[in-house]
């Protein structure tokens, strides 16, 4: 697509409705989120909410699943470069906070693995959407950092203090039907339904008082920006691990695909 979204080359762009713009994660291994990629994720928002003809944004992946999260290539860099690891840390941070403060609602549409970075956008969308089949993991205690990105500013409001512990602390993987169960998306739905389910939400709030949704999104999260200070220190913290030996050891288990023998230094 030309234009403003001629700078995200890493996404491919639809527009399926009228006042509906469809972002669509599409990359090598099940959507991974390269360097690039992780840049655009964070600043398409912008462009989405500056953008004329857009009421809605919808948010999904192509292929197999929503996203397996960060590539062996962008954890490689932030463990082996501080200046990409300082840049990468601003990046999350605006991933998050221009998703919270883009004005136009956002429907995410979740199927196959969702994971990390694209799971990011799949848990703050305004509506998420997932398929009965999908996979959410938040992936990062495994990996040998602190679960950063998003998941201390909304898991806790979104499904208890309790679950989110437990999901965040474990990587337990959740199920479309036990993700809504717990409150941690809006719906679940058959997976042969998900895009048609996620459009006509889409559309519903495109054809709606635009006014009124876009304030009422305003004011409802006021929640996570409550939440700000906490999530930033989660952010630093997570990337202060990606410096240590866990975070090493970790990405070298996901890539022999064995279990992670952790024994970096604790701070007690």
């Amino acid at each position: 697509m030309s234009g403003s979204y001629a700078a995200f080359p890493s996404l491919s762009f639809e527009r399926p409705a009228p006042g509906v713009l469809r972002v669509v994660m599409d990359a090598p291994g099940l959507n991974s989120v390269g360097p690039d990629m992780h840049r655009e994720l964070a600043d398409v928002w912008l462009a989405v909410d500056r953008d004329p003809e857009v009421r809605v944004a919808i948010i999904q992946g192509a292929g197999k699943g929503f996203s397996a999260g960060g590539s062996f290539e962008l954890l490689e860099q932030l463990m082996s470069d501080y200046a990409i690891r300082t840049r990468v840390m601003r990046e999350a941070r605006d991933l998050v906070y221009n998703v919270i403060n883009c004005s136009k609602p956002i429907v995410s549409a979740i199927h196959g693995p969702a994971v990390g970075a694209g799971l990011v956008v799949g848990m703050l969308a305004d509506v998420s959407i997932v398929a009965r089949s999908a996979r959410i993991i938040d992936g990062h205690t495994r990996l040998g950092v602190a679960a950063g990105d998003h998941a201390v500013i909304c898991w806790p409001l979104l499904c208890g203090m309790a679950k989110a512990k437990y999901y965040l602390l474990t990587c337990d993987a959740l199920s479309g039907e036990e993700a809504e169960r717990i409150g941690l998306v809006s719906l679940c739905v058959d997976d042969d339904v998900l895009f048609a389910s996620a459009l006509d939400v889409a559309t519903k709030l495109a054809d709606g008082a635009q006014s009124a949704i876009r304030w009422t999104k305003q004011t409802l999260n006021n929640w996570y920006r409550m939440l700000g200070a906490a999530f930033d220190a989660s952010v630093g913290l997570e990337f202060y691990g990606f410096g240590g030996p866990d975070a090493i050891e970790g990405l070298s288990a996901l890539r022999e695909k064995r279990d992670a023998s952790f024994r970096g230094p604790t701070s007690e």
